[in-house]
């Protein structure tokens, strides 16, 4: 897939979120790689060339006190080889950048892991 695309369906997935976050999207670039750097696999305890599909770079609504402010944006960067190389076709490449995006979208959030595992799960807290 070409990167235009690719840009404009991850576009596409953030403006399908729901209102109520897609609102509170201030100060936050979300940009499209071909793929992580070795130090953003380190930074988030993988090896060269392990598959990672997306990264969140901030500071957490949940985490920001009462004087944050004037700081660099935060950044969600999709990464598009590796989901490109575990999705057979576009359909599937589609609803991966949806997963990923949401994914990432919801650390901004102050969302960890272990909580979106639950949450894909369906599991209460």
């Amino acid at each position: 897939m070409d990167r235009e695309r690719f840009e404009w369906l991850v576009a596409r997935s953030v403006d399908s979120l729901p209102e109520e976050f897609r609102t509170r999207l201030e100060n936050i670039d979300v940009v499209v790689e071909d793929w992580p750097t070795q130090y953003q696999l380190a930074k988030v305890g993988l090896r060269y060339r392990q598959t990672l599909l997306g990264l969140y770079q901030g500071v957490p609504l949940t985490k920001r006190g009462g004087h944050y402010g004037l700081v660099p944006p935060d950044k969600v960067t999709i990464f598009q080889k590796p989901i490109e190389a575990k999705c057979r076709d576009d359909a599937r490449i589609m609803a991966e950048i949806q997963s990923v995006v949401r994914h990432e979208i919801a650390h901004h959030f102050g969302i960890g892991d272990a909580r979106l595992r639950q949450l894909e799960r369906g599991e209460a807290p």
